[in-house]
C-alpha cells in the first residue's frame, strides 16, 4: 500500500489544519508504526464547524426541496461503491479489522444512504385528523438543524454512515468527529462526500480528542442534537453535559449480551453463532455474544467443540484475505483486554486461549480465549471486555438462565438457540434487551430499530424510528369553519 497522507479536518467544504496547528499519531495495530499524523481539532475548529453547518442549514441546504435533496443521497452512495476496493483496506490498515470484513462493511455503507434516501422519500409521512368538520390537524417533520455524531472505532466507516445518512437526508447539517483510534476512513468519506459538491458547511469533520474536540461539540449550543455509539461512562458524562443547552441525545452504549444453548439446540450452527458473534470484528463489537450459557447436558460436549474452533481460527495481517481475527485496534485497549485476563486469573476462572504466531509479535494480538469456571458474579462476566473473549457459564432450568442473562447491568443484545420455538419466545421476552435474535447470529434489517435498555443506551436508531431523533415533529392547527370563540372583553351593548 503506497504512503498514507496525514489527515486534514473537513470545514466548510475545505480541508484544513486544526487552529492550534496541532496533530496526533495515528498507529497500525498490527505493527504499532506510525501510519501518518492526524490534525488535533479543538474548541476553535469546532466553532467554525458549527457556524459553517448553521450557515449552511439557514441558507441552501435548508431551502433545497427534497428531491434535490435526496440525488445528493444517492450520489454519496454511488461514489462510496465506487471507491468500495480501496476505502475496506483503509480500514483494515486504520484499525486490525479483516478486510473480508471490512469489505462487507463498507458496501452495507451504501446501503445505509441509499436505505434513507428511499425512507425519507416514502416514509417521513406525516398524520391528518378532522375534528368535528370544523378543524383539519396535520402534522410535519421537520429537520432539527446542526447534528453533531460522535461515531467509535470499532467499524467506523459503517458507523459513520449509520449516523450521517439519515441526519443528511432528513435536511440537517453535520459535524462529525470520529473516534480519535480510526481517522482514514472518516477522511476519504469526507473526500468522498467533497467529491459529491454537497453545499459548503453541510458535512464537516472535525479529528481529536473526546474531552477536547468531543466536548466542544456537545457543550456548543446551536449544536441541537448528539448521537452517540461508544463507552457507557462516556455516554453518561455527554448526557449531563448536554443537559444545559437541551439537547437531543441518542446514546448507543456497552454490551455484555448473552447467548443461551438449550440441550435441543443444533448443535453446530449454535456453535457457528458463538464463535462468529465473539470473535468476528476481532470481539470489538458492541452486540458481541461475551457471555455464553451452555445447559448442564451438553456443557462438555460444546465446550470441547469451542476448544477445536479456537485452535482453527486464523490470526494474522488483517489484510490477508484469510485472516479470521486480526489485532486489537490500539495498544491502550490491547493492554485493558490483557488485564481482564489476569483478572480471570485472579477470580478463579480457567483461560483457554488460541496461540498467537511469533512472527506477529509486534501488533496488538489477544487470541481467540474461553473464560472457563466462570460465575456470574465475577467481574469478567459482569464489565464489558471489548475483545474476542467470552466466558463461559452452565444453566439447569429456563428461568435459572433467564435471571442469570439479566443479572448484569447491560441490556443491548441477546441470542437464543432451541428447536423449541415456544420457549425461544419466552426466552427472548423474558430477557431485558433492546435486541435479541432466536436462532440466529447477529443478522439486521435496516427497517428495524437499533438500541439497547439499561446501561446500553438510550434512544432508537435504524429504519423510520431515526425519523424520531432527526426530526422535529410541527402539529398545524387549520379552522375549516367561523368556529366559536370565546368573547372576553368584549364592549357590552
Amino acid at each position: 500500500m503506497e504512503k498514507i497522507q496525514d489527515v486534514k479536518l473537513y470545514i466548510n467544504g475545505q480541508f484544513v489544519d486544526a487552529h492550534s496547528g496541532k496533530t496526533f499519531e495515528n498507529l497500525n495495530p498490527f505493527t504499532n508504526e506510525v501510519i501518518n499524523r492526524v490534525a488535533e481539532g479543538d474548541k476553535e475548529d469546532i466553532e467554525a464547524a458549527v457556524e459553517a453547518a448553521y450557515t449552511a442549514f439557514k441558507g441552501e441546504w435548508g431551502n433545497m426541496k427534497v428531491s434535490e435533496r435526496l440525488k445528493y443521497i444517492h450520489r454519496i452512495a454511488d461514489l462510496i461503491d465506487e471507491h468500495i476496493e480501496e476505502i475496506a483496506p483503509l480500514e483494515s490498515l486504520d484499525t486490525g479489522l479483516p478486510i473480508s470484513q471490512t469489505k462487507n462493511m463498507v458496501a452495507r455503507s451504501a446501503q445505509n444512504f441509499r436505505f434513507y434516501a428511499e425512507m425519507v422519500a416514502s416514509r417521513m409521512v406525516g398524520e391528518a385528523y378532522q375534528v368535528d368538520g370544523e378543524f383539519l390537524n396535520y402534522t410535519i417533520r421537520k429537520p432539527i438543524g446542526v447534528a453533531g455524531l460522535i461515531t467509535p472505532w470499532n467499524a467506523p466507516f459503517m458507523l459513520e454512515t449509520w449516523k450521517i445518512a439519515p441526519a443528511l437526508a432528513t435536511g440537517n447539517t453535520v459535524i462529525l468527529k470520529p473516534g480519535e483510534w480510526s481517522p482514514l476512513t472518516a477522511n476519504r468519506l469526507a473526500e468522498i462526500i467533497d467529491k459529491a459538491e454537497l453545499p459548503k458547511g453541510v458535512f464537516n469533520v472535525v479529528h481529536g480528542f473526546g474531552e477536547t474536540a468531543g466536548a466542544s461539540l456537545v457543550a456548543h449550543p446551536d449544536v441541537k442534537l448528539i448521537s452517540f455509539t461508544g463507552e457507557t461512562t462516556t455516554g453518561s458524562e455527554i448526557i449531563k453535559n448536554g443537559a444545559d443547552s437541551l439537547k437531543r441525545v441518542s446514546a448507543e452504549l456497552g454490551g455484555k449480551s448473552p447467548i443461551i444453548v438449550f440441550e435441543d439446540a443444533d448443535f453446530e450452527r449454535a456453535l457457528d453463532a458463538s464463535t462468529w458473534g465473539i470473535f468476528s470484528f476481532n470481539g470489538e463489537r458492541c452486540t458481541a455474544n461475551s457471555r455464553l450459557f451452555l445447559h448442564e447436558s451438553i456443557y462438555d460436549k460444546f465446550v470441547s467443540a469451542l476448544k477445536e474452533r479456537i485452535s482453527n481460527i486464523v490470526i494474522g495481517d488483517p489484510l490477508h484475505k484469510d485472516t479470521e481475527v486480526g489485532p486489537l485496534i490500539h495498544v491502550e485497549h490491547f493492554n485493558n483486554v490483557k488485564r481482564y485476563l489476569e483478572i480471570a486469573v485472579q477470580e478463579g476462572a480457567e483461560v483457554y486461549s488460541g496461540v498467537i504466531p511469533e512472527e506477529f509479535h509486534k501488533g496488538n494480538f489477544v487470541p481467540p480465549t474461553l473464560l472457563l469456571n466462570v460465575e456470574n458474579h465475577m467481574r469478567v462476566a459482569q464489565e464489558e471486555i471489548f475483545g474476542p473473549v467470552m466466558t463461559v457459564m452452565k444453566f439447569k432450568t429456563e428461568e435459572e438462565v433467564i435471571e442469570l442473562a439479566n443479572d448484569v447491568k447491560y441490556g443491548l443484545a441477546g441470542y437464543v438457540w432451541t428447536k423449541d420455538i415456544m420457549r425461544g419466545h419466552r426466552v427472548a421476552q423474558g430477557i431485558d434487551s433492546g435486541m435479541i435474535w432466536i436462532n440466529s447470529q447477529n443478522v439486521r434489517d435496516l427497517r428495524i430499530p437499533f438500541g439497547g435498555t439499561k446501561a446500553s443506551g438510550i434512544g432508537r436508531e435504524g429504519g423510520h424510528y431515526a425519523f424520531d431523533f432527526y426530526t422535529e415533529v410541527q402539529v398545524i392547527h387549520v379552522a375549516l369553519t367561523e368556529h366559536h370563540i370565546p368573547q372576553f372583553g368584549k364592549p357590552k351593548a
